[in-house]
C-alpha cells in the first residue's frame, strides 16, 4: 500500500478539494484493506476487494481512490445508511470488516488544536495524525454478496412490460404476473412530465 499522503495528494485530484471527509475516508479504506488482508487493493488484489459505503459524502471518493472499488465495476455497492462508515470483503477469503468513523473524533481534533479556530480545519490537522483507534471503530462482520450482486457480466436481463425498457441481475418485479422495471411497479424516484 501507498503511504497516507500519498493517497491524500490522489485523493484531492480525484474528489477536487481536500476535506476532513476525505482524510478520513482514506484512513477508513487503509485500515479496510488490512483488516481483511488486501495489500495491494489498486494490483495484485483488485480482483479481491469488493466495499460496501454508508454515505454518499467525500469519504466515498476517498474510498475509491484507495481500493480502485467503483460503482461500474460493481466492486462498490453503496447503502443509504448516512452514516460515515464502509464494509470491506475479501472476495477470495471471504473475510469482511465494517470500520465506522467515530463521533467522538471531532472532540478528539479539537482537543489536539484548540489553537485552530476553523472547526473543520481542526479536523482536517488531526484526522491525518490521531490513531486509528481514536477514529475508527472495527468490526468483523460477514456479507452474503448474491449471484446478482457479484462483479462481471448481467446475470440476467429482462424487459420491463410496462415501458419496455431492460433490467438487469433480477432487479424486476413480477406483479400481477407481469415483468416490471420497479419504477413501473410504483418504486421510481422521479416523475415523468
Amino acid at each position: 500500500m501507498d503511504t497516507l499522503e500519498e493517497y491524500l495528494v490522489r485523493a484531492e485530484k480525484n474528489h477536487g478539494h481536500m476535506c476532513a471527509g476525505q482524510v478520513l475516508g482514506v484512513r477508513m479504506a487503509m485500515l479496510g484493506c488490512k483488516l481483511i488482508g488486501i495489500d495491494d487493493p489498486l494490483g495484485a488484489d483488485q480482483r479481491r476487494i469488493l466495499v460496501f459505503v454508508e454515505i454518499d459524502r467525500c469519504a466515498a471518493d476517498a474510498i475509491n481512490t484507495v481500493t480502485g472499488c467503483r460503482l461500474g465495476k460493481r466492486t462498490m455497492k453503496f447503502q443509504d445508511f448516512g452514516k460515515l462508515a464502509a464494509t470491506f470483503v475479501n472476495t477470495a477469503t471471504k473475510q469482511a470488516a465494517r470500520v465506522v468513523a467515530v463521533e467522538d473524533s471531532r472532540e478528539a481534533a479539537d482537543r489536539r488544536y484548540p489553537e485552530i479556530a476553523n472547526k473543520y480545519q481542526r479536523q482536517l490537522h488531526a484526522y491525518k495524525e490521531l490513531p486509528d483507534e481514536s477514529l475508527f471503530k472495527c468490526e468483523r462482520v460477514e456479507v452474503d454478496i448474491p449471484e446478482q450482486d457479484q462483479p462481471g457480466h448481467p446475470v440476467s436481463r429482462v424487459r420491463c412490460d410496462e415501458c419496455g425498457e431492460g433490467v438487469n441481475d433480477r432487479r424486476e418485479i413480477i406483479k400481477d404476473g407481469r415483468t416490471l422495471c420497479r419504477a413501473c411497479a410504483g418504486y421510481a424516484y422521479y416523475r415523468r412530465v
